[in-house]
């Protein structure tokens, strides 16, 4: 079965109400059942934002000239974050659809701005830690460049020696995130902008999570290491709004310490018959609303308002953080800098974290699964204060439902959170992995009943790794840590 569209208009009240129906199985993010995804900072301020987008939601920042009130709010966001990120006078940047953008951005400047100062640049790369974000492999993927891995440190932190020795005369970027998403933790930034100083590379800091909290977080006291531009060697920093900016989606930033980076970020052809085309960003056009609501979420809240929600999401996830920690055969990962708490089952408990996570869904918890090591992940907000008593009994009572059943397998997603680095097979499973998203965008995607997994081989593969996987996770896991203590035998970096 095919869609089309209607003959005859439907009535907007009937498709609204469809509408919402189709949210009847949407996990629970305004009850706090969600630690990630969304980031909601009430319902008067979520209601507020409505307007506010729809206020320029037929705009188009393709062409700044036609609609300066957008250029004019760019500039400000840009302007206001420049500030808040302690940036000099000459701070310049724009406005993106989301982290993944940014990130790529600033991964192309470096690679256009090496080969505008160096001709003879023949394969390029870039330095990062093996926890940084997985944009990163994207941006090295779309545009042609060797991504190199330095390891972390037992604190998940990277490790700096390691960093320096990857780096040579064909690097053109050095990045590191405050903090990274796996475990909340900051880099060590000052020492690794030491090195980009020394050796004339451009710098950038990933803050798509953290940099719209650490500030604030700093402003409260808490001890948080210098990580923006104070370093002298950072050239460029990540910052998403629509995180802990509690704006809409679709607002992230991309800021340069001067014009001299943000340069090589534009496009510009002049040959092309439509006439004269320049674009700051990726996208050509350029939604107005995300724009307008990012603008006016960042003038609504100031910094007192940011300022009460970040308290709130740190004293929220400090409770989870000792909670946790005080459960018997549960330990959380790194001690966070910012309000995301990662932890996993003690190896003396011999418990399966990803049961664990099983347990939780079951008690209608949306749960993250990691891996490298295999935990659970928890983004938490202003949002979660009400939830952490409730989140912290239902851990408790799924450890003893898991103690008094020790054999009881994982299953469903943790093979696929919590796998698809590991299996010996894992090109196999890259295979059907793209072949169920070519069904998932192809034509048929819209009929009845679909299902992407299918009878076809694909499919086949993927039910047995969810069935399964999680269970062969954590042997997996076992025989890495084995491994691991070899030297000859290490583990290779991330790919």
């Amino acid at each position: 079965m095919s869609v089309s569209i209607p003959a005859r208009g439907i009535p907007h009240d009937t498709l609204l109400e469809q509408m919402a129906s189709f949210r009847d199985r949407d996990a629970d993010w305004k009850g706090g059942r969600v630690f990630s995804l969304v980031y909601y900072g009430g319902d008067a301020h979520h209601d507020f934002l409505e307007k506010a987008h729809n206020l320029f939601f037929a705009e188009n920042a393709l062409n700044p000239m036609a609609f300066a009130s957008l250029r004019r709010m760019e500039a400000e966001v840009i302007r206001m974050t420049a500030a808040m990120l302690n940036g000099g006078p000459e701070s310049v940047g724009t406005m993106t659809s989301g982290g993944t953008e940014s990130v790529l951005l600033s991964v192309k400047t470096a690679r256009d701005r090496a080969r505008a100062k160096n001709k003879r640049l023949v394969k390029p790369n870039l330095v990062v830690p093996e926890t940084i974000h997985v944009a990163f492999d994207k941006a090295a993927s779309y545009f042609g460049l060797e991504i190199r891995y330095a390891r972390v440190r037992g604190d998940m932190r990277a490790d700096v020696r390691d960093l320096e020795g990857l780096i040579d005369a064909q690097t053109v970027l050095i990045a590191a995130s405050a903090p990274q998403y796996p475990h909340g933790v900051i880099d060590p930034i000052e020492e690794i902008g030491r090195i980009a100083l020394r050796r004339k590379i451009p710098f950038h800091v990933d803050a798509c999570v953290g940099g719209f909290v650490l500030p604030w977080l700093e402003r409260l006291g808490e001890p948080i290491p210098l990580w923006d531009f104070r370093v002298p060697g950072v050239t460029s920093i990540s910052a998403d709004i629509h995180k802990y900016g509690l704006a809409p989606k679709g607002a992230s930033t991309i800021t340069y310490r001067d014009m001299s980076y943000l340069r090589h970020q534009f496009f510009v052809s002049t040959d092309w018959p439509g006439g004269i085309y320049a674009s700051p960003t990726m996208p050509g056009t350029r939604p107005g609303g995300a724009i307008s609501a990012a603008w006016a979420a960042m003038m609504a809240l100031g910094e007192d308002g940011y300022q009460h929600h970040a308290g709130l999401a740190m004293k929220s996830a400090r409770r989870l953080v000792d909670g946790l920690s005080a459960i018997d055969g549960i330990e959380v990962i790194a001690r966070p800098d910012a309000p995301i708490v990662a932890y996993r089952t003690t190896e003396q408990s011999k418990l399966d974290v990803f049961a664990l996570a099983d347990q939780l869904e079951d008690r209608d918890w949306s749960v993250d699964r990691m891996q490298s090591p295999n935990c659970i992940h928890l983004t938490v907000t202003s949002n979660h204060e009400k939830v952490v008593d409730e989140y912290l009994e239902d851990v408790r009572t799924a450890m003893h439902w898991l103690e008094t059943h020790p054999n009881l397998p994982s299953r469903g997603n943790a093979a696929m959170y919590g796998m698809m680095a590991k299996i010996p097979f894992r090109g196999m499973v890259k295979s059907s992995v793209l072949d169920i998203m070519e069904k998932m965008y192809g034509p048929h995607a819209a009929d009845p009943g679909f299902d992407p997994m299918g009878d076809g081989e694909e499919g086949a593969i993927m039910r047995l790794v969810k069935e399964y996987g999680g269970k062969a996770a954590s042997l997996l896991g076992r025989a890495e840590k084995i491994r691991d203590g070899i030297p000859f035998l290490a583990k290779k970096r991330r790919k």
